[in-house]
Parts: structure tokens; sequence; C-alpha cells
């Protein structure tokens, strides 16, 4: 495994990270269900294999990945960098509409006070004194900046957290943010088949030391099999909402398949998915993979990926045969 800083704090993390979306389940993820039990041997995995950095969100299953994750990490805490994120709640005390999902609405709100209660809330679930990275989950307009990040400033000072990132935010969100103190990373999307997000990020990133932490590298799945391009998925499934589904970006992505990524995947003796993850680590130096997690073999593949030397020829040819499939914007 290889290690970073998280921005210019002294969190180490491995630059491969566990994401928890999948293991909260409901109707996004409705194909496995997993327990406790589940949730704690990938974490013997983790640790194993050097993954010490685990990212999750209480809407996640809306509180079951916080809550897996709590009861998992008993007794390992420590072992561990936790990061888990604010703004997104279901509390019904204010903020603004985001989404209906499980049963229940849930609200993005970077007020002060919904902040701190966020934070409140999630060191319940996850059954921790600190969590060590706290993500704005959605960065918002209706609050001005200095008072979110006034509001996590003092968590700071409180020992609650130990870094403060952004997600779904654009390059100007970073400039305002930093004004009022450091943001250690941002969570965006960036892939193969849709890289313009984090094309744009990276200059400010570089310019504040901030990590890039790419989501989304293998499109849910779609980019580890051709054979998965052609699948179906059950009404709510975030799988199914994804552009790639629909032609002509379903063919191109075949194409992709054919004519690059397959003779690649056989010259390097590697699967999809590793081939993928070398591409997007040589885009940009300070970049964390974030990889979401449900199998224990799924674990011990990507870390396959640091095995891999992709020449600059064979990572410029991959993204030239990617222009055909790839989208400028992508809001999952």
């Amino acid at each position: 495994m290889k290690y970073q800083k998280l921005g210019k704090t002294d969190l180490n993390v491995s630059v491969v990270s566990f994401g928890a979306w999948g293991i909260g389940g409901g109707i996004v993820w409705p194909d496995m269900n997993l327990g406790v039990e589940n949730v704690k041997s990938l974490l013997d995995e983790a640790k194993d294999l050097g993954i010490n950095y685990i990212d999750t969100a209480p809407v996640y299953g809306t509180s079951v990945s916080e809550k897996l994750l709590g009861e998992a990490l008993k007794g390992r805490r420590d072992d561990f960098i936790l990061q888990t994120k604010c703004s997104l709640n279901w509390r019904g005390d204010g903020g603004n509409f985001h989404y209906s999902r499980d049963g229940v609405t849930v609200n993005n709100d970077t007020s002060a006070r919904a902040v701190k209660q966020d934070v409140e809330d999630s060191l319940l679930r996850l059954q921790t004194d600190y969590i060590d990275s706290i993500v704005v989950h959605y960065v918002c307009k209706s609050w001005p900046v200095e008072e979110t990040m006034g509001a996590l400033q003092d968590l700071i000072k409180e020992g609650k957290i130990r870094a403060v990132c952004l997600s779904n935010s654009q390059p100007a969100d970073l400039e305002e943010y930093e004004k009022y103190g450091h943001v250690a990373a941002v969570q965006e999307f960036f892939s193969l088949l849709s890289p313009f997000h984090g094309y744009d990020y990276f200059e400010n990133c570089t310019k504040y030391g901030t990590t890039f932490q790419v989501y989304g590298s293998l499109e849910e799945g779609f980019l580890t099999d051709p054979k998965f391009v052609d699948k179906t998925f059950p009404k709510g499934d975030v799988r199914g909402k994804l552009p790639w589904i629909e032609e002509p970006i379903k063919g191109a992505i075949h194409t992709l398949f054919d004519e690059t990524l397959t003779p690649l995947t056989e010259k390097y003796n590697c699967s999809y998915a590793n081939l993928i993850q070398a591409w997007t680590l040589k885009q940009y130096p300070n970049l964390n993979l974030l990889t979401g997690f449900r199998r224990a073999e799924t674990m011990r593949d990507t870390v396959k990926c640091f095995d891999i030397e992709l020449s600059d020829e064979d990572c410029k040819l991959m993204s030239e045969k990617a222009a055909p499939a790839q989208v400028p914007v992508l809001d999952k």
C-alpha cells in the first residue's frame, strides 16, 4: 500500500480508501444486505492490505452505513482514519430539499446549527469520540461559507473533528472555503468516462495543497467488465440512472472495451478495474482513490493497481479512445 498526507494535515492515509456507500444498502444498493459480521470481515481485509482510510456518510442507507461501521469498529477505532459527512440530514428541522428516498425526506443544510448537529449525530452512530475528517457533502450557497467553516473550525478546537473536506463542489468553492481554514481534500466524481470536473479542479488543489479524492472511477461497475454494460437494474438503483446504459454512449463504451481496454488488460496482465485505476492514479500526483467495497475480493484486486506501470502512451490512448463515450457533467 502507498500512503499520503491528507492535504496539509498530519493524517497519513492510504492512497486507496474504503468507500462505505454500498454497505448502507437501501433502494440505491438493493442487491446486497450486509450485516455487522460482514463489515467486520471487510475491515479485517482492509487492515491486512494496509487500507486505513474509511469514508461514509449519514445518508448512506439513511444511517445504516454509519451504524454498521460503529459496531464493526469497536475495539479498533484507532486503526483507521474515519471520514464521514455533514449537510445532508433527514431531521426535518430546516434546509433545502435534496431528495426523498427510503421513506425519508433529505434536506441540505450548511448552517452552523445543522453542521454541528450532523457531527453530534454521526458521533453517536459511529460510537466514537472523534471523527478524523468531516466532508461538507453538498456545498450550498444558502448559508455563508464563513458560517459553515466557522462551525467546522469550532469542532476542530473541541477535538470532535480533525480535518475539513468538501464534496460535490466547484474550484471556486475551494477558493472561498480556504479563506476561513484549510480544506484537506475535495471529494469529487472523476473517471475515464467523465474526467472534465477533475481536470478543472487540479490547479486549485495544487494551489492549496488539497488532496483530490476521486469517487466513481469505476463508474459503479461499468468500467469493470464489458458484460456489466448490458446489465439491467431495479427501479431506484443508482446504476440504472447513469448515462452509460443509453445509446449511443452504451455502444461507444463497448467499442472502448473491444478496441482499447481489452487489449491493454492482456498487455499488462491485469483486470479491467486495475487498468482503469492505474489510469486514474496517473492523472494527478496528489490523488486519493476512493473505491466502494462490499466484497473482500474486490479489495484484494484493487490494491493490485499499484503493480501496473502504465506507460504515458497507453494512458493517452485510453483518454483519446474514451472521448466518444464521455459526458461533461455527471451528478450521482
